[in-house]
Parts: C-alpha cells; structure tokens; sequence
C-alpha cells in the first residue's frame, strides 16, 4: 500500500509552506506528494495568503525534491487548454526527470470561476473526454509526427506534439463517483482510478464499475491502479486526536466515520479494508500543513506497519 500526501492549498498556504512539506513527504519515505487543483478557498476563514497555482508549484518542487512522485487531484479541465496544459504537464516532468502524474477532472467549483473570470462552461464533462484524447494523444505522438484533432470542443492541427516529456508515459490519474461515464472515461485513458472521500462499500462498488468498464473496452480490469483520497487524523491519544481534529474544524467522530481517524492502529485497520477491496494506493488529505509532527507520527507508526 503506497501512501501519498495530499493538500489542500487553497485553504490558505504559501508556496515555502508546501516546499516544507513536500520536503517531510520525502524525508519520511512516503510516496508522493500531491496537491489539489483550486483558487478558492471552501468554507469560512480568509485563504491567506493566497491561492498557487498548481502546475507552478509543482514546477518549483520539481527542482527542489529528488525522489517523490508529483501530481494532482484532480487538474481543472476548465482552467487550461489541453494543448497548453500537456505543454506544462510535459515540462514539469522533464524537470523532475520523469516523476510527475496528471490527475485530470472536469472542474466543478463555480464560484472560483467567477472569483477569477474563468469561463465555466455547461458542457464540462464532454470537454474533459476531448481533453484526456488530445493530452494523451500529444504526448503519445511520435517524434517527427504530427498530430491532429478535429472536435466539438477542440481543434488541433498540424501540432508538433513537443516537447516530449521525460517519461514513456505520463500516469493519468481519473476519478470520481458518476456510476457511468466516470468508468468509461478511467477505461479509455486512465492508469489509474482514484476514489475521493468515499466508504469503502462505494468504493467497491465503483471499483467493479471501472474493472468491468474496463475489460469492455478490451483491458484487463486490473490493468489499472485502484486508489482512495481519504482525510487524515491521526493521534498518539485521544486528546491528539481531537486536538488535531479542532484544528482542521472537523469533529473526531465524523472524521472516523467518513475519513482515516483515531489511532494508529485504528487507521491501519481502516486501511486495511480498503486494501482488501483492491486499493493499492491511499492519498492522506492532510489539512493542517503546519502540524509537520503528524507526518512524522503517520511515517513512524502506520507507514511502517504498511511496508
């Protein structure tokens, strides 16, 4: 079971916040790091300092990490070109020298479209499906080649398809709860299907969508990996759980029903569940990115029981 970090930095976190923490993400072994695609903070509190933008900050991590994969959960379709966004995707990773994941989803979030002037289009889920095909479909074009694309949405022609990145093959994450065209969507283009904040009986159950959507499209079902995106807070005692859950505003029993909460081994055990539904990768959503001593509390303890 790999587990990676996931932030939320639209919550209210700087870039040299995020460079700390990409840095502990390394330092205790855990897979990757990974950060959410937004421009608006969700909820009450003010979001200061202010938004990053996604692709920039994992450009900057790219140079400053050595070892942890880099992506996100999910990228907007909304707030980039396809053509340009595998232009960025492609030169980050060959910063990184081939470490970094696309998650990409359609956008959803309205009000940070008005906040920033950004177009939020009806037909956001049929966009997405162009975009996987012009995203993958540029990278995938041969040195020498061109690459066309003629849409409802999009209109490529002639592209170089450059640059290439450092990688064969830039995973693509999907994800999502749509009983339908979610899975569809993850057996066309996806190497992986994550899962976001779901039980593990939902989880099993979309998981099933995607492995027999999968082998419709003639892959095998387990061609993909199977992932979640789960909050964390973990304590040594109740009292650091509940002190951890206050932080991030949310109530322990809450957290336990709907997240990985509680204890170590108690986490483990959650883990444990889903693993046995067939996930083999969980993204920790830590909440709190000054709390570096939680990190070091979920490498020590539960990491460690995971290996």
């Amino acid at each position: 079971m790999d587990l990676r970090i996931f932030t939320e930095p639209q919550q209210g976190a700087a870039y040299d916040t995020l460079l700390t923490v990409a840095k502990a993400t390394e330092d205790l072994g855990f897979d990757a790091f990974f950060r959410s695609d937004h421009y608006l903070r969700m909820g009450n509190g003010d979001g200061l300092p202010g938004p990053t933008d996604a692709w920039i900050t994992l450009a900057g991590l790219a140079r400053e990490t050595k070892r942890i994969r880099l992506g996100t959960l999910m990228t907007a379709g909304t707030f980039r070109l396809p053509g340009v966004l595998a232009i960025q995707v492609a030169q980050v990773d060959q910063m990184s020298g081939g470490r970094v994941e696309l998650g990409l989803g359609a956008g959803w979030f309205e009000e940070e479209h008005k906040a920033y002037g950004i177009p939020f289009p009806k037909e956001k889920f049929a966009r997405l499906e162009e975009q996987l095909e012009i995203v993958t479909g540029l990278w995938a074009t041969e040195p020498g080649k061109t690459f066309d694309f003629h849409g409802t949405y999009y209109d490529l022609a002639d592209s170089p398809a450059l640059p290439k990145p450092a990688q064969r093959k830039i995973p693509v994450l999907v994800g999502g709860h749509g009983p339908s065209r979610t899975p569809r969507l993850a057996a066309e283009y996806a190497d992986e299907f994550n899962m976001p904040f779901a039980s593990v009986e939902d989880s099993e159950r979309q998981f099933d969508r995607v492995r027999a959507a999968a082998e419709e499209a003639g892959r095998g079902g387990d061609e993909l990996t199977y992932s979640n995106a789960l909050v964390v807070c973990v304590g040594r005692d109740d009292a650091e759980v509940a002190r951890r859950a206050a932080a991030i505003g949310r109530e322990v029993d809450e957290l336990k029903l709907n997240g990985l909460a509680g204890s170590p081994a108690e986490v483990v055990d959650k883990i444990g569940r889903y693993a046995a539904i067939g996930s083999r990768r969980i993204y920790l959503q830590v909440l709190d990115l000054d709390d570096l001593d939680h990190l070091e509390l979920i490498s020590a303890q539960v990491q460690s029981q995971l290996s």
